[in-house]
């Protein structure tokens, strides 16, 4: 197998790291998704990851809280998974570093583009924590900014569904699933696969995003060496 995109940007939401269980982080899973990372590092891919905080905390969902604050707390809770996911990188023997947009140097190094950039050059996994690292902003739009900064080929979304559709085909039996779409697309029907200011400025800069499902692990390596699996947005 051959990488079709040579450096990629992998957006993983909090609830896919927490299994059956629904909140928290179940190692099990984690590892499972950690695998095929290890295996796109050794066909040689350059991966980053940005992971949700969902599974402990939404800031969007926090009623009356000050909304700097949920936000906050968010952050700190996409940390949390960040440092999970990079143990179980390590565990596969996988060299790994976990960078924060806010400073926290006791647990990973402060997010700096061109050291982010050499650690993918050297073969390092790259774990984002606390998305932009600004309030009101989403890990979708973290996602979107940092494969910007690095110069991804693509992001692939891992998502519980197999792509993009047209309602939520949990609840309509007769959804209809998009093979590819333009992110003009997603803005005009309000599709919700990502947030609308992390579409806006992938479409102004010209990033795909490949919607898939991380029913089965393995998709993301289907994914990067271009099988068809999920929706291209593009």
């Amino acid at each position: 197998m051959t990488p079709t995109y040579k450096r990629v940007l992998l957006k993983l939401s909090g609830e896919a790291l927490a299994g059956t269980a629904g909140h928290g982080i179940d190692f099990d899973t984690v590892m499972d998704i950690c695998r095929p990372v290890r295996t796109l590092a050794d066909l040689g891919a350059q991966v980053a990851i940005v992971v949700g905080g969902g599974n402990f905390w939404r800031g969007r969902s926090s009623g009356s809280m000050d909304r700097t604050r949920a936000d906050h707390m968010g952050m700190l809770a996409t940390v949390i998974n960040a440092l999970g996911v990079a143990d179980g990188l390590e565990q596969l023997g996988l060299d790994v570093r976990v960078q924060t947009a806010i400073a926290m140097q006791e647990v990973a190094e402060p997010y700096i583009r061109n050291r982010a950039v050499r650690h993918l050059e050297k073969g390092r996994v790259l774990v984002f924590g606390c998305g932009t690292g600004n309030p009101f902003f989403s890990t979708d739009t973290g996602a979107a900014l940092r494969a910007a900064e690095i110069e991804a080929d693509v992001i692939l979304k891992a998502t519980m569904v197999d792509g993009v559709y047209d309602s939520d085909p949990k609840k309509n039996p007769d959804a209809r699933r998009f093979d590819e779409l333009t992110f003009m697309d997603v803005i005009k029907n309000n599709l919700a696969v990502m947030d609308m200011t992390a579409a806006t400025f992938c479409k102004d800069r010209g990033i795909p995003w490949l919607v898939f499902s991380m029913e089965d692990p393995e998709n993301i390596v289907k994914a990067v060496c271009g099988e068809k699996v999920g929706t291209l947005v593009k």
